[in-house]
């Protein structure tokens, strides 16, 4: 009887690109991520204060002998992305065994956070202030999705998830401008579902609770939410970023894309309850 004898194949190699890899659920997924096998390509927008943060996320990837590349930039910048999407397809293309992203995460918190009336000449949100939060926070993520795909960067399989919050369908003082972003990015998700679904992708939010991370910190009257929360929640503490890490792991490595166009809470059932 003939046997044959088979070199090993070539290993599967996953890649996950991470829109605010420096920090909160951004950076807690990059580490989850590359403990699960992939390698990652980070965007973040870092001054020389909060940089080590992006340093130390990196030094952590390479730690376990994944392959990371980080961007200091604006991730909302036009000719920056275009620019990241190229070197991404070149990453790519130059590990054997890789095809293509396989997550995108887009977990960027960046917007103003002024009321939208105001006693104060000063003091109410403007029009420009409106239109960054919203280009950065929601619009951001359909260009990126749009770009990936003409390149064809993006595989079939691939996973899109948004990062939102109970903010898409409650108020909180000074949070109105967010709270509008988190509304579209849903938005934005289910069409982004509907239009990629023939070809394999698929899209969906992710609702955390309310969770401490720098970025909640900067929400007036944070203290409040966060007492409000544990308050309210049927587990009795705060989201973690690693609850929403673990469960964007299990998604990623899940072969299916027939869930798709989804608002997924993750928050202890906190939502129920608020």
């Amino acid at each position: 009887m003939e046997v044959k004898v088979e070199t090993d194949p070539i290993s599967r190699q996953r890649w996950a690109l991470i829109l605010g890899a420096s920090s909160g659920f951004g950076a807690a997924t990059a580490r989850a991520l590359a403990r699960s096998g992939f390698n990652i390509i980070g965007v973040h927008l870092d001054r020389r204060a909060t940089l080590p943060n992006a340093e130390k996320v990196i030094h952590d990837i390479q730690a376990l002998g994944r392959r990371v590349r980080f961007f200091n930039m604006n991730a909302a910048d036009a000719q920056r992305r275009i620019e990241v999407i190229h070197a991404c397809a070149e990453a790519i293309e130059e590990v054997p065994g890789s095809a293509g992203i396989d997550t995108l995460l887009h977990s960027l918190a960046f917007g103003t956070l002024k009321p939208y009336i105001s006693s104060e000449s000063d003091g109410a949100i403007r029009q420009a202030d409106m239109n960054m939060t919203l280009d950065v926070m929601a619009h951001s993520l359909v260009y990126w999705a749009q770009g990936l795909f003409q390149a064809g960067v993006l595989r079939r399989g691939a996973k899109i998830f948004a990062m939102t919050s109970a903010g898409g369908h409650r108020a909180w003082p000074s949070y109105g401008a967010v709270s509008a972003a988190k509304a579209a990015l849903e938005s934005h998700i289910r069409q982004l579902a509907v239009e990629l679904a023939p070809y394999g992708i698929s899209a969906n939010a992710i609702r955390a609770g309310v969770t401490d991370t720098p970025a909640a910190r900067k929400i007036p009257g944070s203290n409040l939410m966060f007492e409000r929360a544990l308050a309210y929640n049927p587990g009795k503490r705060l989201t973690t970023t690693e609850d929403v890490a673990e469960l964007l792991v299990a998604l990623s490595l899940c072969d299916s894309t027939w869930m798709t166009g989804n608002c997924i809470g993750v928050d202890g059932g906190e939502d129920l309850m608020g």
